[in-house]
């Protein structure tokens, strides 16, 4: 909450420009005078809370400083920030048992807004074993822990790509975020050693998904595995702790990929294993 002892314009102003809108466009969007934004960020008006909301909402600023802006205005929080072990938040955290075991015998994982990991399922355990124990000491880091020389890295047969892939959509989340921790942890990644060349395969994933989905391409002792992510997050949560909470699930690529872990896993659904919900964050 530091940004609280900027003058409120200010901040409105810096998320306006973030979102490379014009003061006009903003002012359209929020459905009020170009006149009347200006004098807000400028501070010679007083927004009051309901337009603060409604500049946020249009601004698609993040929960988390929302309650910065209310607090720099002079107004309480109204964002609730609870432990996802938290009572409040028992359905939430059942929903995302219920979809990580569900998912087994493929890759599930949570993470927050530092993709530190907050839970898995078995079928992550198992592929990750090998790296570097320090790497698998909580808080886990799942983006250090996938690019960092003594983690998933050496086994990455597509290293170039998914690194590329990850350093990009985290630029992009700092972009929308402006979170400096995340800015540090961009930097670490990208200090990281540039990937060796390697012989393009045979077949090529990407091509036969068109260069709309980047595959996932982890060596294990049974082979080659391929796999496509998706992303899910909480639809309209008021807790800023689910607002920064997503799911990450792998999707086997290529029938061999869904053989082989069914035959690692047993064939069955497997229970949530991983970091506990109340896991210590970096």
């Amino acid at each position: 909450m530091a940004a609280a002892v900027q003058p409120v314009g200010d901040l409105l102003r810096e998320w306006r420009q973030r979102r490379r809108l014009s003061q006009l466009e903003l002012a359209l969007e929020a459905d009020i005078s170009t006149k009347h934004l200006s004098f807000l960020e400028t501070g010679r008006s007083q927004p009051s809370r309901e337009m603060l909301l409604r500049l946020a909402e249009q601004l698609e600023i993040p929960l988390r400083e929302r309650n910065v802006l209310l607090v720099a205005a002079g107004y309480a929080p109204v964002f609730a920030e609870r432990a996802l072990d938290d009572p409040a938040l028992a359905a939430a955290r059942k929903a995302v048992d219920l979809v990580l075991a569900g998912h087994a015998p493929y890759p599930a994982l949570a993470v927050d807004r530092h993709w530190t990991l907050v839970a898995a399922n078995a079928p992550v355990a198992r592929l990750v074993a090998g790296a570097d124990p320090s790497l698998l000491e909580p808080p886990v880091n799942v983006l250090r822990l996938s690019l960092h020389p003594r983690g998933l890295a050496p086994r990455i047969v597509n290293l170039a790509e998914w690194r590329a892939h990850l350093l990009a959509r985290l630029r992009r989340q700092i972009e929308v975020s402006a979170d400096a921790a995340l800015g540090r942890l961009l930097s670490e990644l990208a200090a990281y050693p540039a990937p060796e060349a390697r012989p393009r395969p045979p077949r090529s994933f990407r091509d036969e998904f068109a260069g709309v989905l980047v595959p996932f391409q982890l060596a294990i002792d049974e082979g080659t595995l391929c796999f496509l992510s998706t992303t899910t997050v909480f639809g309209t949560p008021l807790d800023i702790t689910l607002s920064e909470l997503a799911l990450e699930a792998f999707f086997p690529a290529d029938a061999a990929t869904a053989e082989t872990l069914r035959r690692m896993m047993g064939g069955a659904g497997q229970k949530r294993e991983g970091t506990p919900w109340n896991a210590p964050r970096s």
